[in-house]
């Protein structure tokens, strides 16, 4: 009975991934707030009626498509975050370690890039709180570094923010320049890696303000 019962889990599991990926395919051409539930359900094969045993609304698998492409954005982020050498060395790791996560994960990034700032709400407020999260993870990995000593936690939380945001938005970029060929590709990785040089540099001085509090 509880090998049936194994079976039986791992079909809805194997059903739910297959919506998952069909959605995340269509979601290539438009944005989720025009995916219809029978879009998604006619390219998976299943009965409209289906989808609810498996998500509770569009929304819903929204949500847990920000769960899965956020989700594999952490091992990526602790690897840059602890990564060693000077500056330049880890800069040039970090936009490597993007680009090879755009590399593997296109769809997930063109999905979190456009829904982002999309038009559903509960989605947006998903992707927040995993970038939230990261964020912190990246704060409580940047105040173990000893180029930390004497930063305040709201201060390492908006480096952390930054650094967040800089890895975002390379993604995004570096997506965008696939088309234009290796030489774009290229420029992109270039000025990704002077902007976060900016932000070394910043960092290295930030307790050099009069005061130490702006």
């Amino acid at each position: 009975m509880s090998h049936i019962s194994g079976v039986r889990q791992a079909q809805k599991q194997k059903t739910r991934q297959a919506l998952l990926d069909a959605a995340l395919e269509l979601l290539e051409g438009q944005s989720l707030s025009s995916l219809g539930l029978r879009e998604v359900t006619r390219a998976v094969g299943i009965a409209p009626t289906a989808f609810y045993r498996h998500f509770r609304s569009v929304e819903d698998l929204g949500v847990a498509l920000v769960e899965e492409a956020l989700g594999s954005l952490h091992p990526m982020i602790r690897t840059i975050v602890s990564t060693t050498g000077d500056g330049e060395e880890r800069i040039a790791r970090a936009v490597e370690l993007i680009a090879g996560h755009v590399d593997a994960h296109p769809a997930h990034v063109r999905f979190v890039a456009r829904e982002r700032h999309g038009g559903v709400r509960v989605v947006r407020e998903a992707i927040r709180g995993q970038l939230e999260l990261f964020t912190a993870e990246v704060g409580e990995a940047l105040a173990s570094d000893p180029e930390s000593a004497g930063w305040g936690e709201e201060d390492l939380l908006m480096l952390a923010q930054l650094y967040v945001d800089q890895m975002l938005m390379t993604a995004s970029l570096l997506l965008d320049a696939a088309g234009g060929g290796a030489g774009e590709r290229e420029r992109v990785a270039g000025s990704a890696a002077r902007q976060l040089r900016l932000i070394s540099v910043g960092r290295a001085h930030w307790l050099d303000r009069a005061g130490g509090d702006g």
